[in-house]
């Protein structure tokens, strides 16, 4: 069944819109105090799903045993590392080089999902995974660049670490879900994503009000626009979490590249700048690899 190839999709497209309105507020928020937005404002929006999906299915909110809370502790706490080592990256100048080590999160996600989770994809499936890296890699490093790819070691190390810390996170959150003991897909999926959004806005709020109070005050102070990012967060989350909940993580985070030229397009069409011929060729291949990912999953 491949329902989650389209819940996938969603994900990627509203996490492209949560970017952009993350983006206008890092400016006066800095980088952490806009991240803190995606959770603190995305958690009540999160519960509304939960609430409805509560009402219309008749279910109850599962247990959640200490091996349930163990993976969402984990995924949450590996998400706002990676999220701190992927803003430092951000900050370098040779972003692209950086932003290729970073996307080498499928493979890890990969092989994570296999050791942790006992995933297994079938060959097609593994091959689409580093197809589509490919990809990335070449659409996200201009040939100007392709020396800084090897020449940093502290951005190698970061880029690396971020994806690895992003990868286990995601691992962890379909732990987490698939440890629950009842419920559907859908009521296990949000109901996870709330208690992960919860923890994780506690965590950062408590980080940002010993190290940033500014940058905490700023997300309160802000509230009027950032309902709009922690709408799109929140629905992003949602999907990517219902599509943990039906396969491989792995699957979930290769067919999640396609954000990248979701993302060019959008820029492109609000720019009106012309997409450059490796991003155009490194785009073919991940659609390549993308059709080698679903066909392999007949």
């Amino acid at each position: 069944m491949l329902l989650w190839a389209p819940i996938t999709v969603l994900a990627a497209t509203a996490q492209v819109i949560r970017n952009g309105a993350q983006a206008s507020l890092t400016a006066s928020l800095g980088a952490l105090g806009a991240a803190q937005v995606r959770f603190l404002y995305g958690l009540p929006f999160a519960a509304l799903f939960l609430i409805g999906t509560l009402a219309v299915s008749g279910e109850r909110i599962p247990a959640f045993t200490p091996t349930v809370l163990g993976w969402i502790v984990l995924g949450g706490i590996c998400q706002i590392g990676a999220t701190a080592l992927m803003l430092l990256v951000m900050e370098r100048r040779a972003f692209g080089a950086g932003y290729a080590y970073i996307k080498t999160e499928p493979v890890l996600v990969a092989v994570m999902g296999a050791v942790l989770l006992g995933d297994r994809l079938p060959v097609f499936g593994w091959i689409a995974v580093v197809v589509v890296t490919a990809g990335v890699l070449l659409a996200s490093v201009s040939p100007q660049e392709y020396r800084n790819l090897f020449s940093e070691i502290r951005m190698i190390l970061a880029g690396v670490a971020s994806g690895g810390l992003f990868g286990l996170s995601v691992v962890a959150f379909r732990g987490g879900i698939n440890a629950l003991p009842s419920g559907g897909f859908v009521v296990r999926s949000l109901s996870a994503l709330v208690v992960t959004l919860l923890i994780q806005s506690i965590l950062l709020g408590i980080w940002l009000a010993v190290r940033n109070r500014a940058a905490l005050t700023g997300s309160l102070r802000e509230w009027r626009r950032s309902l709009g990012a922690g709408l799109a967060g929140a629905l992003a989350s949602a999907a990517w979490f219902t599509a943990f909940s039906l396969t491989a993580a792995a699957n979930v985070r290769t067919l999640a590249l396609i954000e990248l030229p979701i993302a060019a397009l959008l820029s492109g069409r609000l720019t009106g700048q012309k997409v450059a011929r490796h991003e155009l060729v490194g785009m073919g291949i991940v659609m390549a690899g993308v059709a080698l990912l679903l066909g392999s999953q007949g």
